[in-house]
């Protein structure tokens, strides 16, 4: 079929005609399949039945240095811990690495609370200036944007490409402006599109110069380790931005992120934070009043399971083996069915846990509504952007990890035949 903008109004009315009785008919399947959310299916759950069983009643629950970890104190960690999750992180100093409980998003809030309340090591506290900027690369993950929301800060859309965030526009604003205090990255994988940051985007975060001493790059490696394929060259690898950060004279310009929360279980992980010297004593500072110390008998529970990163890889390799037919299910249907018809574009990640769809500008909110109507639920349509508010209403974020391959398939149809319906509707608005 040729691209839906060369057909004249009369074939598209009659086009239009066709999609809306497969559409009533697809509403007759009754269909129930949630794609809203990146959640890990029952299988790959299953993966980690063992997790539960690592420690058993008489084993030993001393760490490695004699700690008892059912006790109080080690506050940043027991140390095969902090080197499991700075493997995991791709740091190379386990010592730069903090240990904390289940999710890396708390660690996140909390860093940009104590930024508010306190200030960043020694600097102003942000609740005490007249302005604070965030940048947020998007699309991107909308729990960042609302943590900075939530705190006031105003948000700044950063346009995102295949190298990771545009890096003129991030340079122009960090660089020369003080009021902007942040940005937030998913540097591997990236949330929804799936893209990782080449070497030289690394290295121009490393180097910025920022107009604020305490500007920070919020780097949230959560898809460090969730490659798609086994395939060394379909593997994406990123740069350690904390020694690239040393190199160019920066040691304290980011924090490292990570959790394991897709990885073992989603409550009962274990999250990690990693920085220079100076800004882990500053985060202990605080860490010292929140807490008497994380849940050591998890952390021990995590080493004990996996061993080391090798092991982490055997079991990564398990949610690969689940989740590549279903990203590949979804591609398939979309390339078959949209391909070459000019209304709809796609990322096509080696790992992660999305795909980013584009539709026709000023179609997502109304197909994202029509796959609602028949069955089918997607993140809803602007939540990729700042405020939830996508400035071209185009982008759209497909999680296929929690369905199986055939419900991706059967929800993927549905929502092509939404992308042509809603597009042939604008085109006729339009013509």
């Amino acid at each position: 079929m040729k691209a839906y903008s060369e057909m004249t109004h009369e074939e598209l009315t009659a086009l239009k005609s066709e999609l809306e009785k497969a559409y009533e008919d697809a509403k007759g399947k009754g269909l129930k399949l949630d794609m809203s959310r990146g959640k890990p299916s029952p299988a790959q759950l299953d993966f980690s039945a063992g997790f539960l069983n690592a420690i058993s009643e008489g084993d030993s629950l001393l760490a490695e240095n004699g700690t008892d970890t059912r006790n109080y104190g080690v506050m940043d960690g027991i140390p095969e811990a902090k080197k499991l999750m700075a493997d995991i992180m791709g740091v190379k100093d386990p010592e730069s690495v903090i240990v904390c409980g289940n999710a890396s998003l708390n660690i996140m809030f909390d860093t940009v609370s104590r930024s508010y309340t306190h200030g960043v090591n020694g600097h102003t506290p942000w609740c005490r200036l007249d302005k604070v900027k965030f940048l947020c690369p998007a699309p991107g993950y909308d729990r960042h944007f609302r943590v900075t929301e939530y705190f006031g800060a105003e948000l700044i859309t950063v346009p995102m490409t295949p190298n990771g965030p545009d890096m003129d526009v991030v340079e122009n604003y960090v660089n020369n402006d003080a009021s902007v205090k942040g940005i937030w990255c998913v540097p591997k994988y990236s949330n929804p599109q799936g893209y990782s940051y080449s070497d030289e985007t690394v290295k121009r975060f490393a180097a910025l110069k920022p107009a604020a001493e305490d500007f920070r790059i919020f780097w949230d490696n959560a898809y460090a380790i969730h490659h798609l394929y086994d395939e060394p060259e379909k593997q994406d690898n990123i740069l350690d931005i904390l020694e690239e950060c040393r190199a160019a004279g920066n040691p304290d310009l980011a924090y490292v992120f990570a959790s394991t929360s897709k990885v073992t279980y989603a409550g009962g992980g274990i999250s990690a934070v990693a920085s220079s010297p100076a800004n882990l004593d500053w985060i202990k500072k605080s860490m010292t009043v929140q807490t008497i110390g994380y849940d050591k008998v998890n952390q021990l529970r995590h080493v004990r399971f996996f061993k080391d990163i090798e092991g982490v890889k055997a079991h990564m390799k398990k949610h690969a083996d689940s989740m590549r037919p279903k990203f590949e299910a979804v591609e398939r249907v979309l390339e078959e069915e949209l391909g070459g018809l000019g209304i709809g574009s796609w990322t096509k990640p080696n790992g992660g846990y999305f795909i980013s769809f584009d539709s026709l500008p000023g179609c997502a909110k109304a197909i994202v509504a029509k796959c609602k109507e028949a069955g089918v639920t997607l993140t809803g349509a602007g939540a990729t952007f700042p405020y939830g508010k996508d400035p071209e209403d185009k982008n759209i974020r497909i999680a296929p990890s929690f369905p199986s391959p055939e419900e991706m398939a059967q929800a993927t149809d549905l929502f092509v035949l939404c992308v042509k319906l809603v597009s042939v509707d604008k085109l006729l608005e339009n013509a």
